[in-house]
C-alpha cells in the first residue's frame, strides 16, 4: 500500500522526536489534522500567537525544537509578534500553516495565502511552500535541520491543504544536523591572550549561555581571570548566578551609559549576547577610551552589525571551555559592587501614600520567601524589573524566562510551554509568572490552555492601572500628554475565571503567602491580582 504524504509526513515526525503539535486549528489545516495519530499530542491554544508563545517555552524548557501549526495566511498574521520573539530567542521552531488548494491557487480565493514564504519574514530563518505534494516530508526535514542549526530560530513551510492525500515518493528520510560552531583555534588563541595580558578585563555574559546550559563554564572562566561579570543589556535568560561575588549585574541598554559602566576596564569580551542591545537613544561613545573589545556569537549577523569589537563565530559555551583552557590565572579578586538591573539602574521611590497599598519590592519579597528555591520564573512586568531583581537574585540556571524582542504577549504563553515541560520531564518545578496588567492583555487566551491543561501555574499580576514603562519613557523622551496610557476598569479576576482558572485578589503580605502555598498544591492555573503602588521608575 503507498504511503500518503501525510503518513509520510507523521512518520518522519515520530523519527524526529516532534509528537507535539501547538496550534489553533483552521479549515485549511484540517486536512493534516484529520485522523490525528493516538501517539501525537494537539496543544489547543484559542489564539495563534498563544500557539506560537506556548511552543517558544516549550522548546526552551526542553532545549528540543516544538512545532506549531497556524491557520493560512490570517493566523501566521495573528502569531507574528510572537513569531518576532522566538526568532529573538533563538528558539527552533518549525511553524506551519495550510493554504488553499492547489488548483485554485491562481485565483486567490479566500483564505489564500497569497505570498507564503514572503508573510512571515524577516522574522523566520527559512520560509518555503513546497513547488510539489511529494516534497513535503523532505521540506519539512529541511525545516528541521534549519530551525536547529545555529543560531536556531524559528522557520516557516506552507502546505496547500489538498496535498495531505497524494501518494509519498517513498520513505521520508530522517537526518541529525549539527548544532555547535566551535572556536577557530588561531582566534580563541589572540582572545586568550589579550584577556590574560589584560590589566583590568571584564566579561559580559549574554542570554546563549543559559539557552546551552553553560552557567559551569561561565563561573569557571571568571573565576581563573578573577573578572567581573555584567549581563549583557536586557539579557532574556540569567547567564550567570547573581549571588555570586564576581556578578556585576545588567549593562544599561542606552551607548552613552553603558560605555561609563565600562570605564576603567582595558579589554571586555562579551559572549552569547549582542554588541550591544540599546533602545532609547543616549548620546556617547560605543567604549570608553583605551577598551579592547572582544565579541563571540554564533550569529554572523549578530557580529556583522556590531558597531564596535572585534568577532568571533563560536557557540557561546565551546568559547568559555576554549578560553578557559587557555587564559592564564589571575590572583587578584576585583572589587564589585553590584549594580541594579536591566532597565531601571534603582528601584523607583514610591511615592507618599497613605493608602496601604504594597509597593513591587514588597510584593516581590514576599513572592520569593514564600515560593521554593527551585522555582521558575516567567517575567512580563517591564516597569518593575528593577524591583524585581533586588527582591530575586536568579541562584539556579534555568529558572527565569523572559522575552528578547520587547513585544508584549509573550510571557503568558510561554508560561504555559514552560510548566508543561515542567510536567513531562518529570521535575515538576513551580511555575510563577509575574506579569504587568497591561502585558497581561496581548496574550490573555493562553489562560484557557492552562486551565485545560490543568498546569499548577500561579499567574501573579501586579496591578498598577497603567502603562508605567511608558510613562517612563515619555519622562526620558519629554514627551507630556500622551494619551492611553492608563489603563482603568481592568477586572483581572473575572478574566482569569471566564477562562477556567481560580481566581482572586488580594491586597496585602499574608494574603500574598497565604494564595502561594495554596497555588502550588492545587490541580490547575491560580491567578492572583495584586494592586501595587504606582510608580515611574527612571530608565536610565
Amino acid at each position: 500500500m503507498v504511503m500518503t504524504i501525510r503518513e509520510a509526513t507523521f512518520k518522519l515526525l515520530r523519527q524526529l522526536g516532534l509528537t507535539t503539535i501547538f496550534g489553533n486549528p483552521g479549515s485549511t489545516e484540517e486536512t493534516f489534522l484529520k485522523d490525528f495519530p493516538k501517539d501525537f499530542r494537539y496543544i489547543h491554544t484559542l489564539h495563534e500567537a498563544s500557539a506560537v508563545g506556548a511552543a517558544d517555552g516549550y522548546a526552551q524548557a526542553t532545549r528540543r525544537p516544538a512545532l506549531v501549526n497556524l491557520h493560512t495566511s490570517a493566523g501566521v498574521c495573528n502569531a507574528m509578534s510572537n513569531i518576532l520573539s522566538a526568532r529573538m530567542n533563538q528558539t527552533p521552531l518549525i511553524i506551519t500553516a495550510g493554504n488553499q488548494t492547489r488548483e485554485m491557487l491562481l485565483m486567490e480565493p479566500w483564505l489564500t495565502n497569497v505570498q507564503p514564504a514572503e508573510l512571515p519574514k524577516p522574522w523566520v530563518k527559512w520560509s518555503y511552500e513546497p513547488v510539489r505534494a511529494e516534497d513535503v516530508p523532505a521540506a519539512f526535514m529541511r525545516a528541521y535541520a534549519m530551525a536547529l542549526q545555529p543560531p536556531a530560530g524559528p522557520v516557516f513551510l506552507s502546505i496547500p491543504l489538498d496535498d495531505w492525500d497524494k501518494p509519498a515518493l517513498g520513505e521520508p528520510v530522517a537526518r541529525c544536523v549539527a548544532t555547535r560552531i566551535g572556536p577557530d583555534p588561531e582566534r580563541v588563541a589572540k582572545f586568550a591572550e589579550l584577556l590574560s595580558k589584560a590589566k583590568n578585563p571584564v566579561l559580559i555574559y549574554g542570554a546563549a549561555i543559559a539557552r546551552g546550559n553553560g552557567w559551569k563554564q561561565a563561573i569557571a572562566l571568571a573565576e581563573k581571570l578573577n573578572a567581573p561579570v555584567w549581563a549583557a543589556p536586557a539579557s532574556e535568560r540569567p547567564p550567570f548566578p547573581e549571588d555570586h561575588p564576581l556578578y556585576a549585574g545588567g549593562l544599561p541598554f542606552a551607548i552613552g551609559p553603558l560605555a561609563k559602566k565600562l570605564e576603567g576596564h582595558d579589554v571586555a569580551i562579551v559572549i552569547g549576547a549582542p554588541v550591544f542591545r540599546y533602545y532609547p537613544y543616549v548620546e556617547g561613545p560605543y567604549l570608553p577610551n583605551n577598551l579592547h573589545l572582544l565579541h563571540i556569537s554564533d550569529d554572523p549577523e549578530e557580529t556583522g552589525r556590531a558597531p564596535v569589537g572585534d568577532s568571533m563565530l563560536c557557540d557561546a559555551v565551546l568559547a568559555l571551555e576554549a578560553l578557559e583552557a587557555r587564559v592564564k590565572a589571575r590572583s587578584t579578586a576585583p572589587k564589585v559592587k553590584k549594580q541594579a538591573q536591566r532597565m531601571a539602574p534603582q528601584p523607583a521611590a514610591p511615592e507618599p501614600c497613605q493608602c496601604n497599598m504594597l509597593t513591587a519590592l514588597e510584593l516581590f519579597k514576599t513572592l520569593h520567601e514564600a515560593t521554593p528555591a527551585e522555582t521558575v520564573l516567567v517575567v512580563e512586568s517591564p516597569s518593575n524589573l528593577g524591583e524585581l531583581h533586588a527582591a530575586w537574585p536568579v541562584k539556579l540556571p534555568d529558572t527565569l524566562y523572559t522575552f528578547a524582542s520587547g513585544s508584549l504577549g509573550w510571557n503568558l504563553p510561554a508560561s504555559v510551554g514552560i510548566a508543561l515541560a515542567e510536567r513531562d520531564s518529570g521535575r515538576n518545578r513551580p511555575v510563577l509568572a509575574i506579569i504587568g496588567d497591561g502585558s497581561m492583555q496581548y496574550s490573555v487566551q493562553g489562560l484557557w490552555t492552562a486551565a485545560q491543561l490543568e498546569l499548577p501555574i500561579l499567574f501573579v499580576i501586579p496591578k498598577n492601572s497603567e502603562y508605567a514603562i511608558l510613562k517612563s519613557f515619555a519622562a526620558l523622551e519629554k514627551t507630556t500628554g500622551v494619551p492611553g496610557l492608563d489603563l482603568p476598569g481592568l477586572d483581572l479576576v473575572s478574566l482569569a475565571r471566564g477562562y477556567g482558572c481560580e481566581a482572586l485578589r488580594v491586597e496585602n503580605v499574608d494574603g500574598v503567602r497565604k494564595a502561594c502555598a495554596q497555588a502550588f498544591k492545587r490541580l490547575g492555573p491560580t491567578l492572583l491580582e495584586v494592586p501595587i503602588l504606582p510608580t515611574i521608575p527612571p530608565l536610565l
